[in-house]
């Protein structure tokens, strides 16, 4: 946005110290959630990087095993998209690569080969924490406001942002008076979680995933266009109560919330059985899973890929459901289709889990990260090809005598956050 027109100054004295007062207010909220990173490290790469999403230069077209991106300061967590990267300093502050055709990294690019290494995404507020889609990235400041750039698509091409067909190239707030408290993105579509509970959603609906959208007007929002679409707006839960949400994922083209109660609901799309429902029609409002309704069960997360779910128990197990092919659910060689969540063996009591479109991750208690899926892309660290139908433990010279604090899957790369062991 330009630059801000000063006050004219016949305006009565009384009128900016008000105003001022009110902008101090609501400075004072800070926020906080679980899925804030604490723990601060260093960033490993892998995979693919014909984009830059690997930031490790223009020349570093792949990687078989996790190799260090340079980066100025100790980083707090990192987000992967369709083909870009986003890393969160201890500061607050965002470094970004990797392709920037859609204004994904938020930065200027201009400069030949730039968006292949760490540049730094000017925003003016402290960030606590950051999401990344297909084409665009959101960050979260520690007083509760969103930004967002970049684009949202559906499948006829780009919808806009916040404006219609706009694509976006540099940080803008969205206008939400709710103090949000979790960012998380699909895809092509965002969700967030305002400290009193809600889900505000925005982006494409053709998926069902933004829970608010009958499929009537999902097609670019029908009569009222685009701005329906790209408008967060509240989800609407039908239930005898109010629905409060604490925690809220985000698969490709779905979204699970969890609230207070423990009860699981999801969105979107469910054709192979992925949100966990006994048919495989799109959802298009949220609804309670009952396959995750289990007394002795509180659901730590969830990940969702292209057609999967990866989830945690709060006992560090892990389980998965929806597409079986080339081995992304983790339950050994010719494993089929899963409607309801399955236990992953050969895990010893995971803290994480992560998906990328055809892939799986778990990062154990101990620090180790596992890997499963479709091995086409290098993402599972193995130095191979080929699928894994089970969890394999990543290898690879950076990763001795480390420990893994975060894992983020892409497109066709994946990220992972990691500190020194002696420094635990």
């Amino acid at each position: 946005s330009g630059p801000v027109a000063a006050m004219p100054a016949k305006k009565a004295p009384k009128r900016p110290a008000e105003k001022k007062q009110e902008i101090k207010d609501t400075k004072k909220v800070k926020i906080s959630h679980s899925s804030h990173g604490k723990e601060k490290g260093m960033v490993l790469v892998l995979g693919q990087g014909d984009v830059g999403q690997l930031g490790l230069g223009e020349d570093v077209m792949e990687r078989k095993r996790p190799a260090l991106v340079t980066l100025p300061e100790g980083i707090v967590q990192v987000a992967a998209g369709g083909m870009h990267t986003v890393c969160l300093s201890d500061t607050g502050n965002i470094y970004t690569f990797g392709c920037n055709d859609e204004g994904a990294l938020g930065r200027d690019t201009t400069v030949e080969g730039s968006e292949t290494v760490p540049g730094k995404v000017a925003l003016g507020d402290r960030v606590v924490q950051v999401s990344a889609g297909d084409s665009h990235t959101a960050a979260l400041t520690d007083d509760g406001s969103v930004y967002i750039w970049g684009s949202f698509r559906d499948n006829s091409g780009v919808i806009g942002l916040l404006e219609p067909m706009k694509k976006v190239t540099l940080p803008v707030k969205i206008p939400l008076k709710e103090h949000v408290t979790k960012v998380v993105s699909g895809n092509d579509h965002l969700v967030m979680l305002t400290a009193i509970g809600d889900l505000y959603t925005s982006g494409c609906g053709e998926q069902g995933q933004l829970g608010r959208v009958p499929e009537f007007f999902a097609n670019r929002g029908g009569r009222k266009g685009l701005l329906r679409l790209l408008i967060p707006q509240m989800v609407k839960v039908q239930s005898r109560g109010k629905v409060h949400f604490t925690d809220a994922f985000c698969g490709a083209y779905m979204t699970f919330a969890v609230s207070g109660e423990g009860h699981v609901y999801g969105f979107g799309l469910s054709n192979y059985h992925q949100l966990g429902t006994k048919e495989i029609t799109t959802c298009f409002v949220p609804i309670k899973l009952t396959c995750f309704k289990n007394s002795t069960i509180k659901w730590m997360s969830f990940a969702g890929g292209q057609h999967h779910t990866v989830c945690l128990d709060c006992d560090g197990k892990v389980y998965s459901l929806g597409r079986a092919e080339y081995g992304r659910l983790g339950l050994g060689q010719g494993a089929e289709e899963k409607s309801e969540p399955t236990p992953v063996e050969g895990l010893d009591g995971a803290q994480a889990v992560a998906c990328g479109a055809s892939v799986s991750y778990a990062i154990t208690k101990k620090g180790s990260v596992y890997a499963w899926g479709m091995g086409t892309n290098l993402q599972l660290g193995t130095g191979e090809e080929d699928d894994e139908w089970s969890p394999v433990k990543m290898m690879g010279k950076q990763l001795e005598k480390r420990i893994v604090l975060m894992v983020a899957s892409g497109g066709q790369h994946t990220v992972l956050l990691v500190k020194d062991e002696q420094e635990s």
